[in-house]
C-alpha cells in the first residue's frame, strides 16, 4: 500500500528518462570505493589517497572517452543540474565586460531555463527561442537571434521530455563562426546516441550518471580547453576540481559514473538496437488498437528509447491513475507536481487539452518484451474504458467537429 495505492507487486518501470536502474557491473565497481578503499582522492600523504585519486582519473578518462574530450576537460559535479548552472552563470559571470546576451530554447529543462531567469535579475538579456512543430530549432532564427555580444547558446542535445535530438553540429558550426560558446546539456544523449565534442563543435557539455545506469548524485561537465572555455566558479571552497567545483569529490559515485560510460560506449550499438525494436513494438502495439493518438516531437530526429503520446479525449491525469501497474510520467519528474500541461508541448503548438493527455514511455537496457506487451494492454485497456466515459469522444464518433460546438456560459 503506497499513497493510498494497493497493488500485488511493484508496478513495470517505464520511465527511464527520470532515472534508470544501476547497472549490476557499475555497482560491482563501486563498492570497493566504500568499503576497504574508502580513502579522500585529494590526501595527498598516504596511500588512501594515492588509491582513490587513480581511480577518480581513471574515471575521468572514462567519461572523456565517451564523448571524444581529453580527460583535463572534465569536472566532477553532483549532476548535470550543476554542471548546467557552473555552465551558464560561470561563462556570463566570467565574460561580464564584453558579453551580456544568452540564447536558449523554450524546450530546454528547468534548470537551464531557471539559470537564464537567474542571469536576467542579475541585468542580463536572454533571448528564449520558440522550436518548430516537430520540436527542433529552427536555423534561420537563431542565426537572426546573435548579437555582438551574445556570450553562449544554450540548446539541448535529447530533449528530456520529447527525445527529439537537435542538430548540434550544425549549431556548433555557426557559434564557432560567431565566436560564441556553444553549451548543451547532454544528460539524456550521453551514452544513448554516439556523441563527440569535436564534431559537434560544442565548449561546454554537461552530463548525468543516473540518466544511463549509474548511480545518482553525481554528473560532469566537459569544459573545452582548446579554443578555451573560462567560468566562474559557483561554489567556493577548498579549489578541487581545477577550482571550479569545491569539494571532495565522491570516489565511489565517480567510479560508477565512469563505469557507466564505459559500459555504455561498448553496449550503445546493442542498447540502440533492442531499445527501438521495443518501441517500435510498443507504438504499434498502441496505435493498432487505438486511434487517435499522436506522438509529440518528430520521428526521424528522435532518441529511440522516448516515446511521447497524446491520446485524444482521455483526461491525462485520470489516464496516469489507472495506468497504476506501469511507472510512466506525463512529463520531467522536475515539474511533475504541478497540474500545469508540459511547457515543452506548449512551445511545440500542442492544445493545451492535448498536451494534458500527454504519456511518456522510457524505455532502456533492462525493458523487457513481456514488459512493453503488459504496458501496451494496460494502456489500450485504459484508454478505452476512460473514452466510453468521455461524452466528447462519443461525439466525435457520430462526426460532430468539437471545434464549431459553442459551449453554452452556466
Amino acid at each position: 500500500m503506497m499513497k493510498g495505492v494497493q497493488m500485488a507487486g511493484r508496478p513495470l518501470y517505464l520511465d527511464m528518462q527520470a532515472t534508470s536502474p544501476v547497472d549490476p557491473r557499475v555497482l560491482d565497481a563501486m563498492l570497493p570505493y566504500y568499503m576497504d578503499q574508502f580513502g579522500n582522492p585529494h590526501s595527498r600523504t598516504h596511500m588512501y589517497g594515492w588509491e582513490s585519486d587513480e581511480a577518480v582519473e581513471k574515471a575521468r578518462e572514462q567519461i572523456a572517452k565517451l564523448i571524444g574530450a581529453n580527460a583535463k576537460e572534465i569536472i566532477f559535479t553532483s549532476g548535470a543540474t550543476e554542471a548546467n548552472n557552473i555552465a551558464i552563470k560561470g561563462v556570463m559571470h566570467f565574460y561580464k565586460e564584453k558579453k551580456k546576451h544568452v540564447i536558449t530554447t523554450q524546450t530546454e529543462h528547468k534548470c537551464v531555463l531557471d539559470s537564464c531567469r537567474h542571469l536576467q535579475q542579475e541585468g542580463f538579456e536572454v533571448t528564449y527561442l520558440p522550436v518548430r512543430k516537430d520540436g527542433l530549432v529552427d536555423m534561420d532564427e537563431l542565426k537572426a537571434a546573435i548579437r555582438p555580444d551574445t556570450g553562449i547558446i544554450s540548446i539541448m542535445t535529447v530533449n528530456n521530455e520529447i527525445g527529439v535530438i537537435q542538430p548540434m553540429a550544425e549549431i556548433g558550426e555557426l557559434c564557432r563562426k560567431n565566436k560564441i560558446f556553444l553549451h548543451t546539456d547532454a544528460a539524456q544523449a550521453a551514452g544513448k546516441i554516439p556523441i563527440n565534442v569535436d564534431d559537434m563543435k560544442v565548449d561546454l557539455m554537461s552530463l548525468s550518471a543516473h540518466k544511463i545506469y549509474g548511480p545518482k548524485g553525481v554528473g560532469a561537465l566537459y569544459m573545452r580547453r582548446r579554443p578555451r572555455v573560462r567560468v566562474e566558479a559557483q561554489m567556493s571552497g577548498g579549489g578541487q576540481e581545477r577550482g571550479i567545483r569545491s569539494g571532495t569529490v565522491p570516489t565511489p559515485l565517480a567510479v560508477g559514473m565512469g563505469a557507466a560510460c564505459e559500459i555504455a560506449m561498448e553496449e550503445m550499438k546493442h542498447d540502440e538496437k533492442y531499445i527501438r525494436e521495443l518501441t517500435d513494438r510498443l507504438y504499434k502495439g498502441i496505435t493498432s488498437q487505438l486511434d487517435g493518438v499522436i506522438v509529440n516531437g518528430s520521428m526521424e530526429h528522435r532518441y529511440a528509447g522516448n516515446l511521447n503520446l497524446s491520446f485524444a479525449y482521455v483526461e491525462g491525469e485520470s489516464l496516469l491513475m489507472g495506468l497504476k501497474e506501469v511507472a510512466v510520467s506525463s512529463g520531467s519528474a522536475c515539474t511533475s507536481a504541478s497540474l500545469e500541461p508540459s511547457y515543452v508541448l506548449r512551445a511545440l503548438g500542442v492544445e493545451e487539452d492535448m498536451a494534458h493527455t500527454s504519456i511518456r514511455f522510457g524505455i532502456g537496457r533492462f525493458t523487457t518484451k513481456e514488459e512493453i506487451d503488459r504496458a501496451i494492454e494496460l494502456t489500450v485497456d485504459q484508454v478505452q474504458k476512460l473514452r466510453e466515459m468521455s461524452p466528447l469522444w462519443e461525439m466525435v464518433q457520430e462526426g460532430i467537429d468539437l471545434k464549431s460546438i459553442q459551449w453554452a456560459q452556466h
